[in-house]
This record gives C-alpha cells, structure tokens and sequence, in this order.
C-alpha cells in the first residue's frame, strides 16, 4: 500500500496573536467577544508548538483511510500502521473487503482491540459503499454516518483529509482538553463541535482539532496535565499553577508583614 501523509496547513498562525489577550484569568464570565479572542490566542500558540501536522495513520486512497480510522477506535496509531499495509493489500477497495471471509478479517487485525466489532464494521461499511455509493466513499456528514463503525469524529477525519471539508475531530483529547480551557462546559462530543465553531473561522477547525489532541497525549493529560510545560497554561483557568502562584504571593506578602 503506497504510503501517504497530509500535512495540514499552519493556518490558525495567522490568527489573533496572543498579545492582545489579557493574561489575567477573570472571575467574572467570560461574554463571546472575550472568549474568541481567548480561543484565537490560543489557536496561535497551538501552532507554534505544533507548527506542521501530519495524519499518523498511513494510507494510499481515501477507503484505507476510512479502514484505517475505523480500527483506530481505543487503540494507537502505531499499532493500526501495522495491521493495514497488509489488511489494505487483500482488500484494497470496498468490493474485495465486503467479499473477505469475516474470520480472514479478523485475523488480520487480531493485535487490535475490539477486533471482533472491527472487522464486522468494516465488511458492512464496505459492502454499503458497494450497495448505496458505487463503492466511492461518500463526502458528506451526513452520509457518512450512516456506514457501519462511522461517527462524526470519523466522519469529520475523512471530510477533512479526503476532501478538504473544514470539520472539527471531538475525541476524548479534545473534549477534555477544550472544558479544560473553559471553550465548553458539555460532555457531549456534538455540542463541543458546536461549540468550538463559534469561537474560530471554519478553516483552522481541522488543523485545531488535531493540535488540542496531540495536547491532549503530550501535555495535558487525563489524570495529571503538565501544566509547567503547557504553552497555553496562561490561558487556561483549570492550570494547577494558579494556585501556586496564589499561595507563593500570600507567603511573600505574609513575609513583609512580618518583616
């Protein structure tokens, strides 16, 4: 399977600098205006810090790349890179894999997990592509989600990689990471997207979502986030530094009273 990556445009560098933000964390909420200009700086600095992405995942056309999305539920990218050069080899297109005996699937990606659910999603997902789209993957959301194993953060990697559709990828890095932020308050991936494209125009939303998830699994992490190394930590009003600097500044203040 040829090998391809894209790399995605250093467009959010453009955007707001992080100068004209104020630094100072508000009490008081935050009105839209505020918030924008917060999540721009923020944009800006991601790019600095992640200045040329690439999509981890190898592929050759835009069905192994849909496979290759489909398998990277709960399990690395790593790990997926090993299994589709020979999975997309056999079955290279949605008509070979719908044929593929369901136990040959299987076998193929066994190190993965869930792979059982997986490989079952991939041959409905094919042999839909064969049945309802010609065996062309469809380029729409709404299409998309229709084919087994393909939510909206699927949906959204394809429409952004495939066909060059701005769309925002809300995984679990991204979701946590934007409350984290105070871009959102939900849980729910859906209303996140609604969220985050209020805040930035429609052509960063793909480069962003990418840089809040490689965030996400470098930095700021589900259970305890390296806030010291985080370029966005002046921005965030979930940083584990405020607190410190709070306490360091009663202590000094506390010191010259005493003094």
């Amino acid at each position: 399977m040829p090998e391809r990556k894209l790399s995605i445009p250093n467009a959010a560098s453009k955007s707001t600098g992080s100068q004209s933000v104020s630094l100072t964390r508000r009490r008081t909420r935050e009105n839209l205006k505020e918030k924008i200009a917060r999540a721009r700086a923020i944009a800006s600095r991601l790019c600095q810090a992640y200045p040329e992405l690439q999509v981890p995942l190898d592929y050759g056309t835009t069905f192994q790349l849909l496979v290759a999305v489909i398998l990277s539920a709960q399990c690395t990218d790593a790990a997926v890179n090993k299994v589709t050069p020979e999975l997309c080899r056999r079955f290279p297109t949605p008509d070979r894999m719908a044929k593929a005996p369901l136990a040959e699937i299987e076998r193929m990606i066994r190190t993965l997990g869930l792979f059982r659910s997986k490989a079952r999603s991939l041959k409905a997902c094919a042999r839909q592509l064969v049945d309802r789209f010609n065996g062309e993957v469809p380029g729409t959301m709404e299409e998309l989600t229709t084919l087994a194993g393909v939510g909206r953060k699927t949906a959204n990697v394809i429409l952004g990689h495939a066909f060059n559709l701005p769309g925002l990828i809300v995984d679990t890095h991204c979701a946590r990471v934007s409350r984290r932020l105070g871009l959102t308050r939900s849980e729910d991936p859906v209303q996140i997207e609604r969220d985050l494209s209020k805040l930035l125009p429609a052509e960063q939303w793909t480069g962003f979502s990418h840089r809040m998830i490689i965030h996400g699994r470098r930095i700021c992490h589900a259970r305890k986030p390296d806030c010291k190394a985080c370029i966005v930590e002046q921005f965030c009003p979930s940083s584990n530094l405020i607190a410190h600097r709070s306490n360091s500044r009663t202590q000094t203040h506390n010191g010259q009273d005493q003094g």
